[in-house]
């Protein structure tokens, strides 16, 4: 038993922090798996920022509605990551997008650090 904990001990201790640019791709995909899963909830509740999601909903539809309307439709849709730059408490990635039957659209999604969280604040 000895053994077992400080082979687990040792292994540990080779275990990074992930970078602000790990976190962030990490959310840009999460991001794209909720899209292609449909999973409006996820989206809206763990991957937007609060005043993105307030905005959406000014509109009179909750978000996960919203986005349901919005990008329901669609098939097949995929992202693909390309370069993530981050300063701070802002980041910013740039994804290519594609769906059945859809031109593909690339496109630049914009970060915030909310507490210890990233969260997409924008598409621009």
């Amino acid at each position: 038993m000895l053994l077992v904990a400080t082979l687990a001990a040792l292994v540990g201790c080779g275990d990074k922090d992930p970078t602000p640019e790990d976190e962030v791709r990490d959310v840009v995909t999460r991001f794209g798996e909720a899209n292609a899963e449909k999973d409006y909830q996820a989206i809206c509740d763990d991957l937007l920022a609060t005043a993105l999601v307030d905005n959406v909903e000014q509109y009179g539809l909750p978000c996960e509605i919203a986005f349901k309307q919005g990008i329901g439709d669609v098939r097949a849709p995929k992202l693909e990551l390309g370069a993530v730059r981050v300063g701070g408490d802002r980041a910013f990635a740039r994804v290519t997008t594609t769906a059945q039957g859809q031109p593909a659209s690339t496109d630049t999604l914009a970060l915030r650090r909310v507490g210890d969280q990233w969260r997409i604040s924008a598409l621009r």
